[in-house]
């Protein structure tokens, strides 16, 4: 995809080293010479879902007496970087990898690499393709999320015949997979329907959401219906939408469950969202690596952590809660 490939992964690959170096000397201060070293590796160090997933295993390594060693890519989509950190905490000894991968392929050989070198390696958020490829993966039923927000947005259609646009994230990842089908599931759609007017991929960046909504409402005038693959994503698009004066006339639905998420809904931008909880993730996949270092014992398979939809604009049938509840519950 990127023509500066071979410079681009050399670059990422220093900066990494020289955070984790950064970030290692600082834990181990705080930490004894014999405490269990765990590795974090995110999509991106900036978004606030992956800050907070970040804090909460950071919490959990502390109350655990381990040390975390957190990397991160340097873009939503950034494999070679996130092949660069597993090779990194590999060489600096972790007994696990817990792993949001930006490419759900793209990263196995470097997973299996750990693997072979006696590292268990956890997929937090984003499963891999195949999903055995890693020991196990704790994550949100990222299918029965976009099941949700699809149902929600038909209902809330009623009889109005939808023209939907699909703002999604990134191609490869099954997150992004998942969230899509199961929309598409929830509103009786599927890729072929002639309900999509619009698809654009966004890397769930809100500027980039942005420019594609608008190029999109020029190419679909009577779109009526918006799935966006995150909050971000929403946002951009809302401003767009705004831009254009047909704030009222499109239901935007959404996944995330971020305190800013929860407030667009208050706020009536985003028609609702479903919450995730990325604090569960990390805190079971911190527990799970200890628990191998204290024992042996592996985690394995699907472990669904839950989600829940979030609106003030109930739909009959579909269970939700309100944003008072999604304040108290939300993230970031």
């Amino acid at each position: 995809m990127f023509n500066h490939r071979r410079k681009s992964a050399l670059t990422i690959g220093t900066a990494l080293m020289a955070g984790s170096l950064v970030f290692g000397l600082t834990a181990c201060s705080s930490s004894d010479s014999d405490s269990v070293k765990v590795g974090l590796i995110t999509k991106t160090d900036s978004n606030p879902y992956f800050v907070k997933l970040r804090e909460a295993a950071q919490a959990q390594a502390d109350s655990s007496g381990a040390e975390l060693v957190a990397l991160a890519g340097a873009f939503d989509g950034d494999n070679e970087g996130q092949v660069a950190a597993i090779e990194n905490l590999v060489g600096q000894g972790v007994k696990g990898i817990l792993i949001t991968p930006n490419s759900s392929t793209g990263v196995l050989d470097a997973i299996k690499k750990a693997r072979d070198a006696g590292v268990v390696v956890i997929a937090l958020d984003t499963a891999t393709d195949p999903e055995d490829a890693v020991d196990a993966t704790f994550a949100t039923d990222n299918k029965a999320a976009g099941v949700s927000q699809g149902e929600w947005v038909k209902g809330t259609l009623g009889t109005t015949a939808p023209q939907v646009i699909m703002l999604d994230g990134t191609a490869g990842g099954t997150v992004d997979t998942f969230r899509h089908d199961g929309f598409l599931e929830g509103m009786g759609l599927t890729d072929s329907s002639p309900e999509i007017v619009g698809q654009e991929n966004t890397n769930g960046d809100q500027t980039k959401a942005q420019t594609a909504m608008e190029n999109l409402l020029q190419r679909a005038p009577g779109v009526n219906a918006l799935y966006t693959i995150n909050e971000p994503a929403a946002a951009g698009a809302y401003q767009a939408i705004q831009s254009a004066g047909r704030a009222d006339q499109i239901t935007i639905g959404s996944i995330d469950g971020s305190c800013t998420g929860i407030e667009n809904v208050k706020a009536g931008i985003i028609g609702a969202t479903v919450l995730q909880f990325p604090a569960k993730m990390a805190e079971q996949g911190v527990d799970a690596v200890v628990k191998f270092a204290e024992d042996g014992t592996k985690p394995s398979g699907f472990n669904d952590t839950g989600s829940q939809l979030v609106t003030d604009q109930p739909v009959d049938g579909i269970e939700s809660q309100d944003t008072a509840w999604g304040e108290e519950n939300c993230w970031g």
